[in-house]
């Protein structure tokens, strides 16, 4: 393979990373190399591919609303696939509102954006927002303010508005030291939000590009509870945690929590179409009605509400409404392969929720820059299996499509690969 000469490749450093393989279609679990090769996608896609490629039934309904309507302002207008997925979300989810948007870091944007306005509206301005270390919560530039500040994130460090930080205790299989480390994180918590705070953002349970770092469900209860004593809001953002991919269908709900803002995207349309969404409370919208005109949420995107995603994204519940088993007993799939592989030299930190599970590598170095992922890529491709490590983190994610034997074949090409490393 070789480089086209006009693409600009997301998170690629062109001059040192191997050619993109092309790709001529998917099935299912499945992608079809244009040099005949067949690879399972293990980490659907960056996560958005939920049900698998080419699924039949959100293919028709695009196809359908295509040569019905496919894209109106929605400033002006509203349409039957926008109402019907808005009611299905606000069922699931407990929160009224849904506010349109394109992807994931825009929807986290219009939360953060909901959240500091609302207060503004009451004549109660908050400026403190806090996030916890290890964040990822998008690349625009507030996305970027709340997430981890990295080398991604250094050029851009002026334009980046000040964010408290509390600790993330990321915790795993055989984990002794948990209960020290939720007990100062929490003790951080407090403490910053001492100083009167807007909104108080997180990921549920799990911090996906951060590495696949786990917490437990009674930290983020006890992170909630300091939340509301301070009067802040609570932002959930599901971009990746979403549509079952922790176990239940948003993993707020594993988690025990109620948020004010929920972000969703990825798995949101099932994959097929970028979409982006922010749930809010009827609170929050109540304090952006009135006469003034200043009360108005002055934000909108060109293809809000597009009615191909909305048809997508309704075809997509409906597959998740019919058929829960597929995410609710997929940690169950795992588990016995994890705990196999977790005997291994080169694995330590195992850890496991609901479709996905995690690793790290035994390295001098961890880090998102260590090669050693790259090294399990690259012999996990020769096995037909596709991984994006996250530097030192291996995982899975993969479509909910996934059967016993692919998956099987995504656990054995991993144990392969770890026999290589040194």
């Amino acid at each position: 393979m070789t480089w086209h000469p006009h693409l600009w490749h997301p998170f690629t450093q062109a001059a040192t990373a191997d050619p993109p393989l092309r790709v001529v279609s998917g099935q299912g679990p499945l992608l079809q190399l244009e040099d005949g090769r067949e690879l399972i996608d293990a980490i659907s896609s960056w996560w958005v591919t939920l049900h698998g490629h080419a699924e039949p039934t959100i293919a028709a309904a695009i196809a359908h609303q295509a040569a019905t309507l496919e894209q109106v302002i929605f400033a002006n207008f509203s349409h039957g696939p926008a109402e019907q997925l808005a009611t299905r979300l606000a069922a699931h989810t407990g929160l009224e509102r849904v506010f349109f948007s394109d992807n994931g870091s825009t929807a986290v944007e219009v939360a953060l954006k909901i959240a500091l306005q609302w207060w503004h509206n009451r004549n109660e301005p908050r400026q403190q927002l806090i996030a916890f270390s290890g964040a990822y919560h998008g690349d625009t530039v507030g996305a970027m303010a709340v997430g981890e500040r990295s080398l991604f994130s250094r050029p851009f460090e002026p334009w980046l508005f000040a964010v408290a930080r509390a600790p993330w205790p990321a915790t795993w299989w055989g984990d002794e030291a948990i209960e020290a480390k939720e007990a100062a994180a929490l003790e951080r918590l407090e403490h910053l939000l001492a100083t009167p705070t807007a909104a108080v953002i997180l990921e549920p349970l799990v911090q996906g590009a951060g590495g696949m770092a786990m917490v437990r469900p009674t930290f983020l209860q006890q992170v909630q509870t300091l939340v509301r004593q301070a009067g802040a809001l609570l932002i959930a953002d599901e971009v990746m945690t979403g549509f079952g991919r922790c176990g239940s269908l948003f993993s707020s709900q594993r988690a025990g929590l109620r948020p004010d803002l929920m972000a969703f995207s990825k798995g949101l349309t099932g994959g097929f179409l970028p979409m982006g969404v922010t749930m809010a409370s009827a609170e929050l919208f109540a304090g952006f009605l009135g006469s003034d005109p200043r009360l108005t949420l002055f934000h909108g995107h060109s293809f809000t509400a597009n009615p191909l995603g909305c048809a997508a994204a309704v075809a997509s519940l409906d597959l998740l409404e019919a058929r829960t088993e597929r995410y609710s007993t997929f940690e169950d799939r795992h588990r016995p392969q994890l705990e196999r592989l977790a005997r291994h030299r080169q694995v330590r930190h195992p850890r496991l929720l609901g479709t996905i599970a995690a690793m790290d590598l035994v390295v001098d170095q961890p880090g998102y820059f260590n090669p050693a992922g790259r090294q399990v890529q690259r012999y996990c491709l020769e096995q037909g299996v596709f991984l994006r490590p996250l530097g030192n983190v291996i995982y899975l994610l993969p479509p909910l499509s996934l059967d016993d034997r692919q998956l099987q074949r995504c656990y054995d090409a991993i144990e392969a690969a770890l026999d290589q490393l040194p």
